[in-house]
């Protein structure tokens, strides 16, 4: 699937992975859509190559019509990159009591809903288009984690979440093949995100200490250039591909 030349949509755009990851499509030669809360969009307008939309991921209704806008635009829609996301994080038993059930619902509603819904959305778009000279028609990029895998202390609302994520690659990869569409999902470990700029020196070596090699966080733009890859790649579709330089998460 070719980059350049192809309307990509990336949610979660506001920031972290999609912000990054938006930016390398729009480098690539892609006119970018970039979805993302009304309250986290640049206050500026859109950045070279990059549109912003106001789109919350658990409202259909908004989805429908940014994929919409993203179908109207001169460019055909190809990809998706789904990279919006929440991490809160709150024991199953604790001293304050039992887990907060709309916390974990909230966090699966975003997560996990967040993903079908723009993908499922996204999918009937992509599969009204042109087939390309290679026979296919677009890709799908979802985002779990390795918590999906070895969710640690505090994260059974995230690791259930993004285990979905995970479990809904092959499923998806096999229902939209009829249709052209690929599907592959990056499992990420610990990278360097806003987030974690906002933590302690020690805590973020700490970090780097449990991964084997590169010994340091993973960097947005190495999620960014792995989901191109992804989406160039015409034999790779319902892969799981962690990006966590062979880290496996302690329980803490």
């Amino acid at each position: 699937m070719k980059i350049s030349g192809s309307t990509v949509v990336v949610t979660g755009a506001a920031s972290g992975l999609g912000a990054v990851t938006a930016a390398h499509f729009s480098r690539r030669g892609a006119h970018v859509l970039g979805f993302d809360l009304e309250a986290s969009l640049p206050k500026t307008g859109s950045s070279p190559g990059i549109t912003y939309v106001p789109v919350d991921v658990t409202d259909p209704v908004a989805i429908a019509q940014g994929l919409d806008e993203a179908a109207a635009a001169s460019a055909p829609m190809r990809v998706l990159v789904n990279c919006a996301g929440i991490a809160p994080s709150a024991r199953i038993l604790s001293s304050h009591g039992t887990h907060d059930l709309d916390l974990f619902a909230k966090v699966v509603q975003i997560n996990l809903m967040g993903t079908f819904n723009v993908m499922t959305l996204a999918a009937e778009r992509i599969a009204a288009s042109e087939l390309t000279e290679e026979g296919e028609r677009g890709v799908i990029i979802n985002t779990a984690s390795i918590a999906g895998y070895e969710g640690q202390i505090g994260q059974a609302a995230y690791a259930s979440s993004k285990a979905g994520v995970i479990g809904l690659t092959i499923a998806a990869a096999r229902d939209l093949a009829q249709h052209g569409v690929r599907v592959n999902t990056i499992a990420p470990g610990v990278v360097e995100t806003p987030m974690l700029a906002m933590v302690s020196d020690d805590y973020r070596n700490a970090l780097a200490a449990g991964v084997t090699f590169p010994q340091r966080l993973g960097r947005p733009e190495e999620y960014a250039r792995l989901a191109a890859f992804l989406v160039e790649h015409q034999y790779m579709n319902g892969e799981v591909v962690r990006m966590d330089g062979a880290l496996r998460m302690a329980p803490k």
